[in-house]
């Protein structure tokens, strides 16, 4: 039988201009056992020298900072096939968050998310999910849905495409359910919740579940608000 490989803690870079921020940050993940804080940097010119000269998976990545902000930082490490993204803003409202996981972040959290919900969230966005706040999501794209041009045309005939199992699938998703969520609640297994996610993308022509999540609601395939009664 052969040993499992042990890949070893989760490198985890903090880029922001407060220091307290990212010493908050540093003490509640250097107390996991497999998450290591492997650098920091003050704004998203210094994010793009540590990550050339340090080895990171995920990165949390403020929003507003000097220099360089974390949009125009995300969509290079992005473009550079680099660690995953994930934003933290401070507010519920945050155009330069919508424009970040447009430009390719791994999701974004608010920055007085509790200790449990950021380590879940970088274990989720390192292991090829993505970490996307319900109630953000709905209020960020509310207030930007007038200015999406022609998404519910756009999206007519790619939404045609997916089977009946994978347009719920994807309003599942819209809804921040992850996969194993999904699963459950579809008497399903994850891996299965996996395949249809793939083929999702692929028939969409998006890069992955963020964007899947942006998708669903600009094309009203959920709607902001709208409940769950199944649950």
């Amino acid at each position: 039988m052969d040993e499992l490989v042990d890949e070893g803690p989760i490198r985890v870079a903090l880029v922001d201009d407060q220091e307290l921020v990212r010493a908050g940050f540093k003490m509640v993940l250097d107390a996991q056992p497999d998450i290591e804080v492997v650098g920091e940097a003050a704004d998203g010119v210094q994010a793009l020298e540590l990550l050339r000269a340090t080895a990171a998976d995920v990165v949390l990545m403020d929003v507003r900072m000097p220099r360089m902000d974390g949009i125009e930082a995300t969509r290079r490490v992005v473009a550079a096939s680099g660690p995953k993204v994930v934003i933290l803003t401070t507010f519920d409202l945050d155009e330069y968050a919508f424009a970040a996981i447009k430009a390719g972040a791994g999701g974004f959290l608010l920055k007085d998310a509790g200790p449990t919900q950021l380590i879940e969230a970088i274990k989720a966005v390192h292991s090829g999910d993505a970490v996307v706040a319900p109630s953000t999501t709905k209020r960020l794209l509310d207030r930007f849905a007038l200015h999406l041009p022609d998404a519910q045309e756009r999206a007519t005939g790619a939404l045609e495409s997916l089977t009946e199992r994978e347009g719920e699938v994807l309003r599942l998703v819209a809804r921040g359910m992850s996969n194993g969520e999904i699963a459950a609640r579809l008497y399903v297994s994850e891996a299965t919740v996996k395949t249809h996610m793939g083929r999702i993308l692929m028939k969409l022509g998006l890069r992955d579940r963020v964007q899947a999540v942006v998708f669903a609601y600009e094309t009203g395939l959920v709607k902001s608000g709208q409940r769950d009664d199944s649950q």
